[in-house]
Formats: structure tokens, sequence, C-alpha cells
């Protein structure tokens, strides 16, 4: 298994890798920004790509998003290709896209959002942590990219300040604080983040329901 940065030699992967995240995110029932494969091949020719191949096969996918002037950071479009999954695979991906975000993009702040529990654990090891959204970017175009999420209206009735994903952010400068301070990075607790994800959905639901009575 090679886990390399894409460039333009890897263009003809660009139609399974929309075509997975496309499926990926009906199997998970969750919305997701959709991208063309002239998008994905725009990422691979910047360098803001990384490709996990078997061979000549392909396996797994993400890619680097910039925003609020390359002030922030984001490794989006992760996919592992179903015939890959459970073989830690994403979480190898993840750590590729976050040393190559780190070294093109050593003072950006990194973040991501997401449900996922699997997820939450990969960035919580590689040393984000859960925030607010008012920590996040405010760029309306990465926030226009969650219109394609069935929980869209939960942000916009929170005005971009909670919803049914976590987010979650790498900050530089504070890691590199807390490595002088030698403060111990406590162990991810998938129970708390579970719990945060039930109090959500109770709370946001039963509005919901309320609204409609």
């Amino acid at each position: 298994m090679r886990i390399i940065i894409a460039n333009k030699s890897h263009a003809s992967y660009a139609e399974i890798i929309c075509k997975n995240i496309e499926e990926s995110a009906k199997v998970r029932g969750t919305g997701i920004a959709r991208r063309t494969p002239e998008y994905i091949i725009d990422k691979m020719e910047k360098g803001n790509a990384i490709i996990a191949l078997d061979g000549e096969k392909f396996a797994g996918f993400c890619y680097i998003e910039t925003w609020s002037h390359e002030k922030y950071v984001a490794n989006s479009g992760l996919i592992v290709h179903p015939d890959y999954r459970k073989q830690g695979l994403a979480k190898d991906i993840k750590q590729v896209i976050f040393d190559h975000s780190r070294k093109k993009y050593p003072h950006a702040k990194i973040f991501g959002i997401t449900t996922g529990l699997a997820v939450m654990k990969i960035n919580y090891e590689l040393g984000y942590q859960p925030v607010t959204f008012s920590e996040l970017t405010d760029d309306e175009s990465f926030w226009k990219g969650c219109q394609t999420c069935k929980n869209y209206d939960v942000l916009t009735r929170t005005e971009h300040k909670m919803c049914l994903c976590t987010g979650m952010l790498y900050d530089p400068e504070k890691k590199a604080e807390a490595k002088k301070k030698n403060n111990k990075v406590s162990k991810f607790n998938d129970k708390a983040f579970q719990r945060l994800k039930h109090i959500k959905q109770t709370l946001f639901y039963k509005k919901e329901k309320a609204e409609k009575e």
C-alpha cells in the first residue's frame, strides 16, 4: 500500500473518488459537500491531496482546503474504498494529510467538523481539541458546503453556532505552548463524545417536533 501526495498523473482516479465519497455519505445517512472530478483534479495538480493505492487500485483519498487567507486549513473528503475499510487505512491517510498540511501551511489552524466517532478519535490523537463553532473559520464559503447535509437547518437555526457535528481544532501555537509546559494529553473519552452527540440529537429533534406541532 502506498500513501502519497497526489499529482496530475492521478487524474484518472477522480471519477471513482467522487463516486466513493457520494456513496459513503448515502450509507451513513449524512450530507456532504458534493465535489466534481474537476475539483478533485485541481487539488491533485496543486499538491493538496493524498491518495492511497494498492498497486494501481484506488484505496483511499483525502484533500486539503484553505480558508480565511490560509489562516485555517481543513482536511476534507476522507474516503476509504469499501474493500479496504476496517484495516486502519483511514487513520494512516489522516496522519499523512495532517503532516502534509503542517509542512505546507505551518502557521495555519487545522480544523474539521464531524459526527463520526472514529474520525473524532483519530483527530484527537493527532492533537485536535473539541471547540465551539465560533473558534472555526468564519469564511462563508466553508459553511455553504454544509448545505447538502440533512441537518443544515439545525446549523441555520443556531446561526452557525451549533449543529450535530462536533468542531475540532489543531492550533499550532497552543500545541507549542502545551509542549513547553509538558502537558500530558488525556486519553480520548469516546463515552463523553457519545453523550454529547446524544444530547445534541435529543435537544434539536425535540425542538423540531415542537415546532411542527
